[in-house]
């Protein structure tokens, strides 16, 4: 079989019908803090201790979206969000100690990231989903689809990794030694102005940074076993070297991948990166609903 290169060609997307949760439903689910509007539907729902904030944007085929570390939905997503939602049902979320979700006193694991979003999609009687993770969204994507691949029907994976040598080098050494003043300012800016305890800023940075530093490599055999069709997406001047992402390429059963000009997050307009005139991301989703309206490969 040949394998499939690089995603090139770009078509629209199709259009279903998917209904918001009525009243009823959020009410039953414990779901607390909820409005609703013609742009979106927020709320929270309790999952493994957690009370965890999710966005639903549009309608359609779902597709959940995960945050980068130390960021929050708008902050990676804000400026694509839109432009997905106008064929799709986007369920965005906020991890642990992120955004609107505060923290509770347990270790941040990208497995237990995984189980929560798993969790949450159930509340959401969503049974099957896509799945787009940016940078350690990027992870608890592969994660999801490690440990829960019964709800996961595509993945798109932004500048993500399995193993440390894949990051360049400096990455790690300035991770070991980053204090909060390392912190971009637009994302402890953002962060202050939705958490709910803003003075956790720190909290959530320590997290962060520890389980990088202590981040221990996956073994390509997992990798290998992901089925989930996936859709690798990074820039040539990312965090993640080149050759990283075309390795996950070659281990995954069915995999596109694209390298696109910039830095971590410049392809999806991620809010660090200066890129908010940028026609790139606009270009990226259209490479995503291409990817995520092709059939389905026949799988083992």
């Amino acid at each position: 079989m040949i394998r499939p290169t690089i995603l090139i060609t770009f078509i629209a997307l199709l259009v279903t019908g998917y209904n918001y949760p009525d009243d009823t439903e959020m009410t039953e689910l414990k779901t607390i803090n909820v409005q609703q509007d013609k742009e979106a539907f927020t709320g929270y729902a309790s999952v493994n201790g957690l009370n965890m904030y999710y966005e639903i944007h549009g309608t359609g085929d779902p597709l959940v979206l995960i945050h980068g570390g130390g960021s929050t939905i708008g902050t990676s997503f804000g400026r694509i969000i839109p432009i997905l939602a106008k064929d799709r049902k986007v369920i965005a979320v906020e991890l642990q100690a992120h955004g609107h979700t505060a923290d509770i006193d347990r270790s941040e694991t990208f497995e237990q990231d995984a189980d929560d979003v798993a969790a949450l999609l159930a509340i959401l009687k969503i049974e099957k989903a896509d799945f787009f993770g940016f940078s350690n969204g990027g992870n608890t994507t592969m994660q999801i689809a490690i440990r829960h691949p019964e709800v996961v029907r595509k993945i798109i994976l932004g500048s993500a990794f399995y193993k440390r040598e894949g990051m360049f080098p400096q990455f790690w050494e300035s991770m070991k030694n980053a204090t909060l003043k390392d912190m971009p300012k637009q994302l402890q800016e953002e962060y202050k102005k939705v958490a709910p305890r803003p003075d956790d800023l720190i909290r959530m940075f320590e997290k962060d940074r520890n389980r990088m530093v202590g981040f221990t490599d996956w073994k390509p055999e997992v990798i290998q076993s992901i089925e989930a069709p996936a859709f690798i997406i990074q820039g040539d001047a990312d965090v993640v070297q080149p050759e990283h992402a075309v390795e996950m390429f070659r281990l995954m059963q069915h995999a596109r991948l694209a390298i696109l000009p910039g830095g971590h997050g410049a392809y999806i307009g991620e809010i660090t990166t200066g890129m908010e005139n940028s026609t790139i991301p606009e270009l990226t989703v259209k490479m995503i609903e291409q990817f995520l309206n092709e059939p389905m490969p026949e799988m083992k």
